[in-house]
């Protein structure tokens, strides 16, 4: 893909008009302009780009440092995001914070706010004039957004951008979930998908989609510099330097703790994860644990503020770096993770987890009724199987967690069980195992070849818009 663009720019230069692989065409071409051809006109490539939570941040910068590499035209950001987007040169409008809200009633207090930031996305939207508008999961602010510019909100210049939205919405979650798809395809051009059968049921459903891979699996290919998705390789060596550079015990028993990446999540889960330490400590004897904090600096906030009486030696791992994470991972015996994309990080690193979750009784009432899966977390759905432990609702107490940790500590057997599910997992979460195989460093970026954001962003860069939406 790179170097067909990159041959095309040679072949084009910067004549007007949309150009395929060296062969420029009209505008009133009957199969419509691509996005490569929308930069041509302008010299230049304009990226609105919309992430609301820390995963989405991870997404959305992996992505564009792909469309950096790839797009035969300078490319310019702008939009919402956090730390990883702004090493990728984007300013933020605001806080990504202010939009990182979860579950149903607990979004209630903050509707204002929210309705605040959403116009002010819009206005700057329309401002900025993009090619493409991509949005990254967090599906209420997303959809909204993409809604409000699609409903006449791009008169002011003649050719509205073209929309794409990374992490399609849990549709087979929940009762009706595929009925809604159809509606997204009024305001939605394309869904990038990152789990296996998503694509197929979106088209189906009127909506243009494709199945890039799961985004966790690019955690593997940056510390394996491309070579494998499917686990981090020399584990044995990171999990010795941990352990001498924080002198762990011989002996000493670390668990990770993995509350969340939302305040929200985070203050209701940690309180719940210390109490459970503390009854770990009367039966582990050198019990260690270690808390990984999301790049939010809200989060950063409350989790300084709240260990400062833990009941155990504790290390707080930052968020945002690949290497720390996995080798404080590499480190531990177990797991406990609130619901969310870290259970998937636990299979790429071996780890045996527990998922814990909590929400509003009323969210959680709410959940109960719509669900129509019996699982929570990802590698149990994928496999159909109770393979991860679950604490779900009510039965997320202290001691229910602690039983299910020494439990998960002692057994060999309950180990060895969600060890041998991740290459399954993995292998499930890959579009293909062509694609992986050709996976390999770019040149001059860490855009790693076969990987889901360089398909995602040559789908993007590829695009065709039709004459008529």
């Amino acid at each position: 893909m790179a170097m067909v663009l990159r041959t095309a720019r040679k072949l084009c230069g910067n004549r007007r008009g949309p150009c395929v692989s060296g062969v420029w065409r009209s505008h009133a071409s009957m199969s419509g302009e691509s996005v490569v051809g929308m930069a041509a006109r302008d010299g230049e490539l304009r990226v609105f780009v919309v992430a609301g939570e820390v995963s989405g941040d991870t997404i959305a910068s992996r992505l564009m440092t792909c469309l950096k590499s790839l797009s035969p035209f300078p490319v310019r950001f702008a939009g919402v995001g956090g730390s990883m987007m702004s090493k990728q040169g984007l300013k933020s409008l605001f806080p990504m914070e202010d939009i990182s809200v979860m579950g149903i009633w607990e979004l209630i207090p903050h509707l204002g706010k929210i309705r605040v930031k959403l116009k002010e996305t819009v206005d700057a939207a329309l401002l900025f004039q993009p090619h493409v508008v991509v949005t990254v999961d967090s599906k209420g602010f997303s959809f909204r957004l993409l809604k409000l510019l699609r409903a006449g909100h791009y008169q002011q210049y003649a050719d509205g951008p073209v929309h794409f939205h990374y992490v399609a919405p849990s549709f087979w979650a929940w009762k009706g979930g595929e009925a809604r798809l159809a509606n997204l395809a009024k305001f939605v051009d394309h869904i990038f998908c990152i789990l296996p059968n998503e694509a197929e049921v979106c088209k189906l459903n009127g909506l243009s989609a494709n199945f890039v891979g799961h985004p966790i699996l690019e955690d593997a290919l940056e510390l394996n510099q491309g070579e494998d998705a499917s686990r981090i390789q020399n584990l044995a060596g990171s999990r010795e330097s941990f352990w001498s550079k924080y002198r762990v015990p011989s002996g000493g028993t670390i668990i990770s703790l993995l509350p969340g990446s939302r305040l929200q999540e985070v203050a209701r889960m940690l309180p719940i994860f210390a109490e459970t330490v503390k009854m770990l400590k009367s039966s582990i004897s050198e019990l260690l644990t270690i808390v990984h904090v999301a790049s939010n600096q809200h989060v950063e906030d409350y989790v300084d503020g709240f260990v400062r009486n833990w009941p155990v030696p504790v290390i707080l791992v930052p968020g945002g770096e690949t290497q720390p994470k996995y080798e404080a991972l590499s480190a531990s015996r177990v797991a406990l993770c609130t619901s969310g994309t870290v259970a998937v990080e636990m299979q790429v690193a071996r780890l045996p987890c527990v998922v814990a979750y909590r929400a509003h009784f009323l969210t959680e009432l709410f959940i109960r009724y719509k669900a129509k899966i019996p699982y929570i977390s990802l590698p149990n759905i994928l496999l159909n199987a109770s393979v991860i432990p679950e604490a779900l609702f009510q039965q997320c107490t202290p001691g229910n967690l602690t039983s299910l940790l020494m439990e998960l500590i002692h057994d060999e057997g309950l180990r060895e069980k969600q060890i041998l599910a991740a290459p399954e997992v993995m292998k499930l979460l890959w579009p293909s195992e062509k694609v992986a195989k050709r996976a390999r460093w770019g040149s001059s970026s860490k855009c790693l070849y076969g990987s889901p954001s360089m398909i995602a962003a040559s789908t993007i860069l590829d695009y065709v818009k039709p004459i008529s939406r």
